[in-house]
């Protein structure tokens, strides 16, 4: 072989690979705790709070010590190919809330993540998460698979804050990311946090460069996600404990929905009694509707009644009651009355007037109709 061939062999051969870390080695992990004045209200999270919240079975003792809080950071959306380069984990303790956050180094280095992780979450209850229902827990129950481990160390009782909140707050602040419910029911606006898409890349150029420090700004927004849950999931018990410290109507009216859907009716007309200013129609009406499908028929017609005799709601109260009457209490003479007062109500056309307003009119047109040919065959 002569010198040429030789610098062609050299000039081919492909570049040495870094060394990677081998399986075994285990994964990074890095530990935190945050003073307990930074969680208002953690330890006061109950049980009774978190089932009105959400229709899972909770633990018959529900210790907010036994609660973990989970977070993940990915390499993106690609399926089954998405890796969590770091899990962030923190929990409650006497002595403060300690974050501990499960790092890769490189990808040998997943099943060790996982066991470290199984390992922590053998002393937990419940998990709580924001969208984790969704994303976190379905992506690691799948790394589990493809690691050939068993990922039924994280079927356990799950509380996700993203449904939760957004059903008491979406009415109100339209976006419900987790940064933004911090600023406005936690007053703790985030300062050059890093946003969570640029996770991703911070990761590949870190696996590039072997610069541990391009992680450092993930890891921050990290353990701030892992501890704002702590705090928001505290700050939502102790406004379903207590609603009349909700400062916004809207807010409350979500609530008394929320409550509701979830079966809890009493819980729900406390909010609708509630409910002012913009938002009070709206509260008697869902209350007369909650003493109506429960059966309790009188105490709805009471509210309808009250309405009235308020001048709120427009024609609904005088049309729920038309309805009562025609239809439960068998007294058409009422039902005409409260037909024809709707109408007056309605009485004036305009050029102006929109659909919903030319479709009332004919609705009690229709009804006014049918109650009078009631009337005269009797």
């Amino acid at each position: 072989m002569n010198l040429r061939d030789k610098l062609n062999m050299m000039g081919s051969a492909k570049p040495r690979p870094r060394p990677q870390p081998p399986p075994e080695a285990g994964c990074l992990t890095l530990c935190h705790t945050h003073g307990l004045r930074e969680f208002p209200g953690g330890f006061d999270i109950d049980r009774e709070s978190v089932m009105l919240m959400q229709g899972e079975e909770m633990p018959a003792v529900l210790d907010p010590c036994r609660i973990l809080y989970l977070d993940t950071e990915t390499t993106g959306f690609q399926g089954a190919g998405t890796v969590a380069f770091i899990i962030g984990a923190g929990y409650l303790r006497p002595d403060g809330f300690r974050v501990r956050q499960f790092v890769l180094r490189d990808y040998p280095e997943e099943p060790a993540q996982l066991r470290a992780l199984e390992k922590l979450l053998a002393d937990f209850d419940v998990l709580c998460t924001f969208n984790g229902r969704s994303f976190d827990v379905p992506l690691l129950r799948t790394r589990f698979l493809m690691n050939r481990m068993r990922p039924g160390a994280l079927e356990k009782p799950h509380i996700d804050l993203l449904h939760i909140a957004r059903r008491v707050f979406r009415l109100r602040l339209r976006q419900c990311s987790l940064g933004h419910l911090e600023e406005a029911l936690l007053q703790r606006p985030r300062d050059h946090d890093l946003p969570g898409s640029e996770a991703p890349g911070r990761f590949f150029a870190y696996l590039k460069t072997g610069d541990f420090h391009l992680l450092d700004e993930v890891l921050e927004h990290n353990e701030q996600d892992i501890a704002s849950l702590c705090t928001l999931l505290g700050y939502m018990c102790t406004v379903y404990r207590q609603p009349e410290q909700l400062a916004f109507p809207e807010d409350v009216l979500s609530m008394g929905t929320a409550l509701e859907r979830m079966r809890h009716p009493e819980e729900a007309r406390r909010c609708y009694h509630l409910c002012s200013g913009r938002c009070r129609v709206q509260g008697q009406l869902r209350l007369a509707q909650s003493y109506r499908r429960s059966g309790e028929r009188e105490e709805a017609v009471s509210v309808w009644q009250r309405m009235i005799a308020r001048r709120e709601g427009g024609i609904q109260p005088y049309v729920e009651l038309a309805k009562h009457y025609e239809h439960r209490a068998r007294d058409v003479d009422a039902a005409l009355d409260m037909t024809r007062r709707a109408m007056l109500l309605l009485a004036e056309p305009s050029l102006l007037d929109d659909e919903v307003t030319v479709q009332a009119r004919a609705d009690l047109q229709k009804r006014y109709d049918r109650l009078r040919a009631k009337q005269k065959g009797t």
